[in-house]
């Protein structure tokens, strides 16, 4: 599966990095790109990862999906 999430607290290089890290440490998923100028990261998982998941994850580390 793959999902485009738009993070509107996304402000810099920091944000992205820490971001793509706490992704791809989540079990089943495949990619993790967030960009800071656009506000959004998509992310490729395959199951059992669910996207409720993710966005769990998001809003643990306070960068929360619209």
């Amino acid at each position: 599966m793959e999902k485009t999430f738009n993070i509107p607290n996304i402000s810099c290089g920091h944000c992205v990095r820490t971001i793509q890290n706490e992704l791809s440490e989540l079990e089943g998923v495949q990619r993790a790109e967030a960009d800071a100028e656009g506000k959004t990261v998509s992310v490729e998982w395959s199951s059992p990862l669910t996207e409720e998941e993710i966005r769990n994850l998001l809003i643990s580390i306070n960068y929360p999906a619209e």
